[in-house]
């Protein structure tokens, strides 16, 4: 289990890492910020990227996940109650899974259809969403145990 908690961690760490890049005007993995985001938000008609602010602000939520699945497989000791955590682990499950989810619903295909993310949503960025969403599952089933 700690190791797939270190490999949420290390996933979730570098994508925010990206969103703290894109905040500063990295545009990897396009060549414009037109084509960044046709490729990270896939919504239609959108054409600029979000604020700095934004951006820090996903990244410092997405880091906290990754914290998150650390904290409750016990590699690092736990600064907060027992309660909170649990209740930080069942809302991270629950986001994960509905987010990977949603890439398979036609009302989210309607609202986020640019392509290439509409493609990339189905065989990367949900699939991930959902391996994030059974890790935080696995580590709640745990602690439940415990």
């Amino acid at each position: 289990m700690k190791i797939l908690a270190i490999a949420v961690f290390v996933l979730l760490t570098a994508i925010a890492a990206l969103h703290v890049a894109w905040g500063f005007g990295l545009r990897w993995p396009a060549s414009s910020e037109r084509e960044l985001v046709a490729t990270v938000i896939g919504a239609k008609q959108r054409v600029h990227l979000p604020s700095l602010a934004q951006c820090v602000l996903a990244a410092g939520a997405i880091f906290f996940a990754g914290c998150v699945s650390l904290l409750m497989s016990g590699l690092v000791a736990p600064f907060l109650p027992r309660q909170l955590l649990t209740l930080a682990g069942i809302v991270l499950f629950g986001v994960f899974a509905l987010r990977g989810i949603a890439a398979y619903l036609p009302v989210w295909r309607n609202v986020f259809s640019q392509e290439p993310f509409a493609r990339y949503d189905q065989i990367f960025y949900a699939p991930m969403c959902l391996f994030v969403a059974l890790v935080f599952a696995l580590l709640l089933i745990e602690r439940l145990k415990s």
